[in-house]
């Protein structure tokens, strides 16, 4: 093969190993310490190689508290594991967002829903926003709410049963949470099962790109647990 042929081959196949690279999947926390994170450190910890959020009798919130990434997202595919203790255990992946609040680790926005009964998790929910969007099982086209606060939905097909969607989580256990968001188009899926999707046409709400956190729901003593946090971005 000529040199000039050798050379550009060379340079396509660096290229490709390069953009491999900048859209493969890394690892976001290095299970050892919050390096890349910032929130409260009365809630926050690394225990057994897992990111910890825990409130207590005396060490209780007024509000909802966040660890939030020291990056944004914008289209994106993000997959971690969670487990949650406690009846009334509440947490969330926030995506998107926006931090309303940095030095009280506040944030707004998207979030993939979780709670230890498991009548939320896996649906999509706006937090300081719209609320309750897409409840689990749903697949929805979502359009502004015109006279209403609320969102009006479109069917986009066929989505899970109440039953199916309890059938895919395992309570009190860790399971795995996969977010994927290009464009308008969210998905979320909990242990593979898609649990929610949506296209977000409302002009006003709608967020392209945004903050990356945890949450730490404010409420009765509770313990909430990821590991295993991934992230991938798409082009």
């Amino acid at each position: 093969m000529p040199l000039l042929a050798r050379l550009s081959l060379l340079v396509l196949l660096s290229s490709s190993f390069a953009f491999a690279d900048h859209h493969a999947k890394h690892a976001i926390f290095n299970g050892k310490d919050l390096t890349g994170w910032s929130g409260s450190p009365d809630h926050w910890s690394v225990k057994d190689g897992t990111i910890t959020g825990r409130t207590t009798e005396e060490n209780a919130l007024e509000v909802n508290t966040f660890l939030i990434w020291k990056n944004e997202v914008a289209d994106f595919e993000f997959t971690a594991e969670f487990k949650l203790t406690g009846e009334t255990a509440n947490s969330g992946v926030q995506y998107r967002s926006k931090v309303i609040d940095a030095s009280k680790w506040i944030a707004g926005g998207y979030q993939a829903d979780m709670d230890y009964q498991n009548r939320y998790t896996g649906m999509l929910y706006e937090e300081r926003g719209r609320g309750i969007i897409i409840r689990p099982g749903i697949r929805a086209t979502i359009n502004s709410g015109h006279t209403t606060k609320k969102p009006q939905l479109t069917a986009l097909g066929e989505g899970i049963s109440e039953e199916e969607h309890k059938a895919a989580i395992r309570k009190g256990e860790w399971n795995e949470i996969r977010i994927v968001a290009k464009g308008n188009h969210l998905k979320h899926f909990v242990n593979g099962v898609l649990t929610a999707e949506g296209i977000d046409t409302d002009p006003e709400h709608a967020a392209s790109s945004g903050a990356l956190a945890l949450q730490l729901h404010r409420g009765p003593p509770m313990t909430v647990q990821f590991r295993n946090l991934k992230l991938k971005k798409l082009p």
